[in-house]
């Protein structure tokens, strides 16, 4: 039976996929010389826009020892949603807002002693501690205390300084490499700066509970950025960062997301029709064109216009003309048996090849499906929410 989110275009979320990546890449990166690898599972942006409280309440049922957001507003929803375990905040939050992160148990990220002072004063004020972690900027160029050669002396002291303020607990550092899927010498480079860094805190006493260094690219190619805890974001949701990790299928992901829309008219259009805004295809034949109800609005970038091929039991049918905001064509010619209300799997596995032709990466193409676009979730073959 067809449930009334299921009527125009929704995505379908395996939660069975999901579990499978959580396993495959905690065994690929169980051990190092750190001991046993914890995971930080990445559920920001509405967990890469797969939906946050329910990504997030099954990688806590999975085991996962964090969940990592962009933003305080995200934590609140996944506390509300019944998140129990601990939670980054990635993201810079105002300090008006302090009592926010104390009230809902949330970890901040603090990347300069500014905001350190600013949070620690707040903690004090409200009576109560702060978690945190340190963010080191090594090659990055956004945020955190930068470790650069001939700067060090300077940063040490300040986080020497943060870490002796009241009502802040300092539970871990980390860095965010620049380049992981693309130079492995500028990986390195940001890899050892980060490593002095630890070593030269060590010196001046400051040990953490945690340190992390390796998204997605970097659990799947550089063992040695494991640490003690890893932040693998698409990859757990069933997509390689890069191509060679691709080709290598090594640990094994298979994809949690697949993106479907309906058909809603199908017409034979004759030799010479021109279709869409901007009259930028022309039928070379007379040609049987499907419309499905989705578009741009929907997350499908207008970019894929004339590009993407979607597919209709099983066949790939390309689309044609520009994509509109709430709807776009295909040629279904080959398959005379498309009916209005058959279902057509915009885009499931193959997601790096159709970023590319996108001209983005996998990243956004998940992220950028929209609010409007019901989640369906599936487990042990169920629909479950």
């Amino acid at each position: 039976m067809t449930d009334k989110r299921e009527t125009r275009a929704w995505v379908d979320i395996d939660l069975d996929a999901l579990a499978h990546n959580y396993h495959a890449i905690r065994d690929w990166t169980r051990h190092n010389g750190d001991g046993p690898v914890k995971v930080l599972g990445m559920v920001k942006a509405n967990a890469y826009g797969h939906g946050a409280p329910v990504i997030g309440k099954k990688l806590q049922e999975l085991g996962a020892e964090m969940l990592a957001v962009a933003c305080l507003d995200e934590a609140v929803q996944l506390r509300q949603a019944g998140v129990t375990i601990p939670i980054l905040c990635l993201g810079q939050t105002p300090v008006e807002l302090a009592g926010d992160l104390l009230e809902y148990d949330v970890t901040q990220t603090v990347g300069d002693l500014e905001l350190g002072r600013a949070l620690s004063a707040a903690a004090a004020a409200a009576g109560k501690e702060l978690a945190i972690h340190i963010k080191l900027d090594t090659g990055m160029g956004r945020l955190g205390f930068t470790w650069r050669e001939g700067s060090q002396a300077a940063t040490v002291e300040e986080i020497k300084a943060l870490c002796a303020l009241p009502s802040l607990r300092a539970e871990g550092m980390f860095t965010h490499f620049a380049a992981a899927d693309e130079d492995v010498d500028y990986t390195e480079l940001q890899g050892r700066r980060f490593q002095e860094a630890r070593a030269v805190l060590a010196q001046a006493d400051i040990h953490l509970k945690n340190y992390h260094c390796a998204s997605s690219a970097a659990v799947l190619n550089y063992p040695w950025t494991h640490m003690n805890l890893i932040r693998p974001g698409i990859a757990m949701y069933g997509h390689y960062p890069d191509p060679a990790s691709e080709i290598r299928g090594e640990p094994r992901l298979v994809p949690v997301m697949t993106l479907k829309a309906r058909v809603t008219s199908v017409r034979t259009m004759p030799v010479g029709t021109k279709l869409g805004y901007g009259c930028t295809a022309t039928l070379a034949k007379e040609s049987r064109v499907a419309v499905l109800s989705i578009g741009y609005a929907d997350g499908l970038p207008r970019s894929l216009s004339n590009k993407l091929q979607v597919k209709l039991h099983g066949t790939p049918c390309p689309i044609l003309g520009r994509i509109c905001m709430d709807m776009c064509m295909a040629d279904v010619t080959a398959l005379p048996q498309v009916r209005v209300g058959d279902v057509a799997v915009i885009y499931d596995k193959d997601l790096n090849r159709i970023a590319e032709l996108a001209g983005t990466i996998t990243d956004e193409l998940v992220c950028r499906v929209s609010g409007r676009v019901p989640r369906v979730y599936w487990e042990n073959g169920a629909r479950i929410v």
